[in-house]
Order: C-alpha cells, then sequence, then structure tokens
C-alpha cells in the first residue's frame, strides 16, 4: 500500500521537464515561430541574402557559418560570400588569401581586419579557402565615409579616378525619407540647428548602402547565390543597401535575416516585426565577442 502511495508522486516527477533554454529562436517577419530548416530552403531559391547581424553576437556569427556551409551544399558551390567587414581596397588581399597565396599572418597585418576577426568572420574565410569559393569585401574605405560625416558627398568628387573606383557611381543620390535615415535623424537630434552635421552622417550611411550594394551586384555571377553578412541596420525593414540594390538590379529575389536581442524568446516582440523575412532572436543577457 506504501508504494502504491507514492506511485503518483513518482509518475509526476518522472514525467517533470524543465523548460528548455534556447540560444536562439527564429521568427518569420510576420511573428510566427520558424526553423532553421524551413528558412533555409526559402533562403536557397534567392538571388541575395542579406544576413543583418549584431557585430559581436556569438550565435549570430555561429550561425552564420552554418548558412553559408548549408546554402554552399544545397547551391553546389555556386555561392558567393559578401562581406561588410573588408573594404574594397582591399579586395585583392582578400582574394589572394581565398586563393592560398597570402598567409593568415600576411593577410590580417595587410588587410585592416576588423577587431574581432579571428572569431567572429575568420572561420568563413578559412571555409572559402577550403571549399574554393569566392569573398567579397563590398564596403568603401572607412577613411571616406569619414570624410563624408564631416564634409558632406562633395568631398569625394575631388578625389582621383582610381579612388573612386573603390565607391558606389557619384554622385551618389540619398534619399532621406527612407525609414532608417529618418531614424537616424532623430537619433542624431535632426533639429535646425544640427541639420547639416546629421544630414553628413547620413550621406556617410548612405555612401556604404551604396557601396555594398553595387559591389555586391557586381560579385554575383549569373545563376549563383550572394550572402551578404552586414550589421543588420544597413538591411532592417528591407532598406539601407536594398535601396540602392532594387535601383541597379530591381529583378534579383533578395531575403533577409535581421538579429535581434529579445527578454524573452517565447514570441516576436512587436518592435521586431517585419525587420526582415526571418527575425534571429537571441537572449537579451547572451554573452559577447567584445
Amino acid at each position: 500500500m506504501t508504494r502504491l502511495k507514492f506511485l503518483p508522486l513518482l509518475l509526476a516527477l518522472l514525467s517533470f521537464r524543465a523548460d528548455d533554454k534556447p540560444a536562439y529562436r527564429l521568427f518569420a517577419g510576420s511573428g510566427k515561430v520558424s526553423s532553421y530548416d524551413k528558412m533555409l530552403r526559402e533562403l536557397a531559391t534567392a538571388d541575395v541574402v542579406f544576413f543583418g547581424e549584431q557585430h559581436n553576437d556569438p550565435i549570430a556569427h555561429w550561425l552564420e557559418l552554418q548558412l553559408t556551409k548549408d546554402l554552399l551544399r544545397l547551391r553546389q558551390g555556386q555561392l558567393v560570400l559578401g562581406l561588410e567587414m573588408f573594404e574594397r581596397d582591399v579586395q585583392p588581399l582578400v582574394d589572394a588569401y581565398a586563393t592560398g597565396e597570402l598567409t593568415d599572418k600576411a593577410f590580417e597585418e595587410q588587410s585592416r581586419p576588423w577587431p574581432n576577426y579571428g572569431t567572429d568572420y575568420k572561420p568563413m574565410l578559412m571555409l572559402a579557402k577550403e571549399q574554393k569559393f569566392r569573398v567579397v569585401g563590398t564596403n568603401v574605405p572607412r577613411r571616406y565615409a569619414s570624410q563624408v560625416a564631416k564634409g558632406s558627398l562633395s568631398v569625394l568628387e575631388a578625389l582621383p579616378t582610381t579612388e573612386k573606383a573603390w565607391l558606389a557611381p557619384l554622385p551618389v543620390t540619398v534619399d532621406y525619407e527612407l525609414p532608417g535615415y529618418k531614424n537616424m535623424a532623430k537619433m542624431f537630434g535632426g533639429d535646425a540647428a544640427h541639420a547639416a552635421g546629421v544630414q553628413n552622417i547620413i550621406q556617410a550611411q548612405a555612401l556604404k548602402d551604396a557601396t555594398m550594394a553595387h559591389f555586391l551586384n557586381q560579385a554575383r555571377p549569373a545563376g549563383h547565390l550572394l550572402l551578404h553578412i552586414n550589421g543588420s541596420y544597413h538591411s532592417d525593414n528591407h532598406d539601407g543597401i536594398l535601396a540602392y540594390l532594387r535601383q541597379v538590379n530591381p529583378t534579383l529575389k533578395v531575403r533577409t535575416i535581421s538579429t535581434v536581442s529579445q527578454e524573452q524568446l517565447g514570441k516576436l516582440d512587436q518592435e521586431n516585426e517585419q525587420k526582415a523575412d526571418f527575425v534571429l532572436t537571441i537572449p537579451q543577457d547572451m554573452t559577447k565577442t567584445y
């Protein structure tokens, strides 16, 4: 009888399972829960995929590597990897490294890699070297973006022709009504007293967006998928780089991912809905790479 008394308690203990603590959760932009496999199948049919990351998030960097491997497999090697993290003037070094002509040491000394390159981006370049697919640095050399932020896009006109080749074709037009740029104006205090300075900052952002759109479009051979890694602000809301890409090649099938942090992963916060075709949600207390 004693054993029978404790049987319900024993069964309850055996059936108890603590809730999972997922490191991430995927949602469609609508807020509906998605899965990696479902996302992968859809992304594999695209011409261009933008993976918008938070630069110091380890989960996003890990998932970028997995996605690169899986898209490479599904597209039978017809993949190009585009990276915001490398600038146009170091493209010859990126090419030489991917083909094995440059050692790790020489490449890292000369290519101005980001401080978190070794942990966060090097694994993708090593994969490219191993699997022999192309990597393209798409970003404008930062010195030009800095000059624009201080003196407007007009400063670029005086550059030598050889240096203009590292930029989007001039003149770069800026649509200040794009949601991302309007939000920047609010963030930087876009009142009359600061208007010129804020416009220059937005122009520097637009120069980056236009340059990345121009060179990733150039880098994609017909029939290939181009996976582009960039800060999420450059592609959130199908804005930024995508706005310029639509101007140069409106027929491309484009899909986007945005990385966001949330206190809970049970549902997508309303403010994160429609940021991208897929939203990668990360716990707010996730450890950072820097």
